[in-house]
């Protein structure tokens, strides 16, 4: 199974510092944010979870960077990882062409799908823990048009970006 990776994410306790961060060491940018993204459905480790977050969507070269927050306390894929004010790299995230291809592949492999949630606009994606083996979570989500539609804005805005307005906030 090939899964190309198309985004690497960070867990910081503030999206918006870390992208000014982000642009000013590595360039990246500019970042689109999404403030408290509401689930419709999520698991966690076998139990109902919301695990609301906000997001910095930047382009870091070819793969997007994701800046994530959590914003309600409590159980959640995040704080698998990383207690509150803590930070690091979370995920890396590819997209597949089949889901439940997907789980049975990084099963096989004795990966433990930690979580599968699904957004508001219908969007299921999943977190695998492979932290034992990579030291970071494996996000993985079907190449929908409106989540494509999505990575390609990103892309699109660092083309000639000239480095202003580098926080842009989405409804």
């Amino acid at each position: 199974m090939f899964l190309p990776l198309a985004q690497t994410a960070y867990f910081v306790p503030d999206i918006r510092i870390a992208a000014l961060d982000a642009h000013r060491r590595f360039g990246a940018g500019p970042f689109f944010i999404i403030n408290r993204i509401q689930l419709s459905y999520g698991m966690h480790r076998g139990k109902e979870c919301k695990f609301v977050h906000s997001s910095a969507y930047g382009q870091w070269g070819s793969v997007m960077m994701e800046l994530v927050q959590q914003d309600v306390e409590g159980p959640s894929p995040f704080r698998d990882m990383y207690a509150p004010g803590e930070s690091g790299l979370h995920h890396m995230a590819t997209i597949v062409e089949s889901l439940p291809e997907a789980y049975t592949h990084y099963q096989s492999c004795g990966f433990e799908v930690a979580a599968i949630a699904r957004t508001i606009t219908g969007t299921e994606f999943a977190f695998i823990d492979a932290v034992k083996t990579l030291g970071h979570m494996i996000e993985i989500y079907e190449g929908n048009p409106g989540l494509l539609g999505f990575y390609d804005m990103v892309r699109n805005a660092s083309v000639g970006w000239d480095g202003q307005d580098i926080i842009r906030e989405l409804g």
